[in-house]
C-alpha cells in the first residue's frame, strides 16, 4: 500500500467520523459554523458559539463549554496522532516521501 492509499484511507475514516457527529450537516450549516469546524465536537462548538454571542464574548463567561470543546478536540487530535503512529508503524518507520 503506498502512502498516497494510507492518507486516503485516513482521510475517509476521518470523513465517516464526521458523518457520525450528534448534529446533521443543515443543523451546522444552520448554525453557521464555518466548514473547518465542522468535525466531532460540533455539537460542543454550537452551544459554546450561542453562549458566547449572549454574554457578548467576555472571557470569564462560558468557562465549561469552552472547556468540553477544547477537551474534545484534544482527544480528535490524540486519536489522529495515534493514527498516524500506526500507519508508520506499518510503513516500518518510514515517512514515505523517498
Amino acid at each position: 500500500m503506498t502512502l498516497a492509499e494510507t492518507v486516503k484511507d485516513a482521510v475517509h475514516d476521518l470523513k465517516e467520523a464526521v458523518v457520525g457527529t450528534q448534529l446533521s450537516n443543515k443543523e451546522m450549516a444552520d448554525a453557521r459554523l464555518p466548514i473547518a469546524y465542522r468535525d466531532k465536537c460540533a455539537h460542543l462548538l454550537v452551544p459554546l458559539n450561542r453562549c458566547r454571542y449572549d454574554t457578548y464574548y467576555m472571557p470569564w463567561k462560558c468557562e465549561d463549554e469552552r472547556h468540553s470543546y477544547e477537551k474534545c478536540q484534544y482527544i480528535e487530535f490524540k486519536r489522529r496522532v495515534a493514527k498516524m503512529d500506526e500507519l508508520k508503524a506499518e510503513k516500518g518507520g518510514r515517512s514515505g516521501l523517498n
